[in-house]
């Protein structure tokens, strides 16, 4: 493929440095908020193991140490999905066919997690991840370019840090809802079946979902909720049962 590329002297792909900037100030909000950073990636676990140090490692004299911990490569949903809390930060990095994260990032909604995707090559689906942070060259898993990345990601959030008045919530989304009821389809992960009804988590906490129109679930399942009904069933990859 073609790359597209910032003017020379810049080092970044048009259109990177204003993802970056999107990426780190939503980023700097969530741990400024108490939030912590989960990373993955289950292909390259030293980018995991990287991103986590920078974080925690405040190496520039004044810089606060911020929450991150690494997911282990082998089963990271199962140890996202335990221990991560609405408003927590997933980062993860592998390629758009990563199906480690993937099933990560579809899967961080109903978790209440904000996501970023970092990777190289061909994109992912659009809108599969809160931010997607991409390079066109495959080679920067090798590189670099991955590292370039993700230190300017947390350089960037200090900046924001820095300046808490940017931090500020943007005006609520107008976006649609239902006119009937305001409520909107939402993300859920199947916590409990209970006969006609499953107790699923849909980004903020548990809460009961009636399966008259999906038929038999099972735990783990990804469903869309829309005012207490469950009205899709959607493909859940290697961690859920739906098919």
């Amino acid at each position: 493929m073609t790359a597209t590329r910032a003017p020379a002297g810049t080092g970044l792909p048009a259109g990177l440095g204003e993802d970056l900037a999107a990426a780190s100030r939503t980023l700097a909000r969530r741990l400024a908020a108490g939030g912590t950073l989960w990373c993955a990636s289950p292909t390259s676990p030293h980018h995991a193991q990287h991103v986590a140090v920078e974080f925690v490692h405040p190496v520039v004299v004044g810089k606060p140490a911020l929450p991150a911990v690494a997911l282990p490569p082998h089963d990271p949903t199962t140890v996202a999905r335990a221990n991560a809390r609405p408003g927590d930060v997933l980062v993860a990095v592998g390629p758009a066919g990563c199906t480690g994260v993937l099933d990560l990032v579809r899967r961080a909604p109903a978790w209440g997690l904000t996501s970023l995707w970092i990777g190289a090559g061909e994109r992912p689906t659009a809108g599969v991840a809160d931010h997607v942070l991409w390079l066109p060259d495959e080679a920067a898993v090798h590189d670099g370019g991955f590292i370039l990345i993700y230190h300017l990601l947390w350089e960037l959030a200090h900046v924001w840090l820095e300046h808490p008045g940017l931090l500020r919530p943007d005006p609520a989304c107008d976006g649609p809802v239902c006119i009937t009821c305001s409520d909107e389809g939402r993300l859920a992960e199947v916590v409990e079946v209970r006969g006609a009804s499953a107790v699923v988590r849909a980004g903020q906490g548990l809460e009961q979902a009636d399966l008259s129109l999906v038929g038999p679930v099972a735990v783990h399942d990804l469903l869309v909720v829309h005012a207490g009904m469950a009205i899709t069933r959607l493909d859940a990859g290697p961690q859920g049962g739906a098919s």
